[in-house]
Parts: structure tokens; C-alpha cells; sequence
């Protein structure tokens, strides 16, 4: 599992974050997603550790925490929803089922 932290300042580095999280315990993974377009941090990432009694302690010692300037939102991930097809849309007009004619 993986803990969502918010509000992070976009000068925050990786090795800042680990910093942070370490004192409550083992930080396996750090991840700070960038904006596909410019790059840039996007103000928000994902801390995961070796066990849910060591997430549970950080979460509850850091949500709500100033660091580095801001006072960041330190919870459970959820899970990410599937960015599977569907769509619908389109629009108006009636539509002609034509399969059933023979020519």
C-alpha cells in the first residue's frame, strides 16, 4: 500500500521526502509525479514502507504537518481507477439499424 502526501512545495526532491517519512520507518519507494507537458512537479506524491504499522505511524505524525512551508496531507492512497475505454457522447438525431435488410 502507499501513502498519498499532498501540498508538497515543487522544490521538493525525492531524497527530502525519504528524509521525512524515515523517521517513523523504512521507506521502500518515493514517487513524485511530473506533469507530462512542462515537466514540472506536480505538488503531490507517494511515499511507500516496509510495513502498514510504519504507514499508519508516518500518517499519523505528518497529515497536517508544516514541512518545508506548507502544511501537507499525509493519507492512504486509494486505488487508481482504470482509465478504461467508455466514453459516450455524440450526439443527437435517431440512429438507422439497417443490419436487418438483406440487398
Amino acid at each position: 500500500m502507499s501513502i498519498y502526501v499532498g501540498n508538497l512545495p515543487y522544490e521538493v526532491t525525492p531524497e527530502a521526502l525519504t528524509t521525512a517519512f524515515a523517521e517513523y520507518g523504512n521507506v521502500t519507494r518515493v514517487n513524485l509525479p511530473t506533469d507530462r507537458e512542462t515537466g514540472r512537479l506536480r505538488g503531490f506524491g507517494f511515499v511507500e514502507m516496509s510495513t502498514e504499522a510504519e504507514e499508519a505511524a508516518a500518517i499519523g505524525a505528518l497529515d497536517g504537518a508544516e514541512w518545508m512551508g506548507r502544511q501537507m496531507k499525509v493519507n492512504k492512497a486509494k486505488p487508481r481507477e482504470s482509465r478504461g475505454g467508455g466514453g459516450g457522447g455524440g450526439g443527437g438525431g435517431r440512429r438507422r439499424d439497417d443490419s436487418y435488410r438483406r440487398y
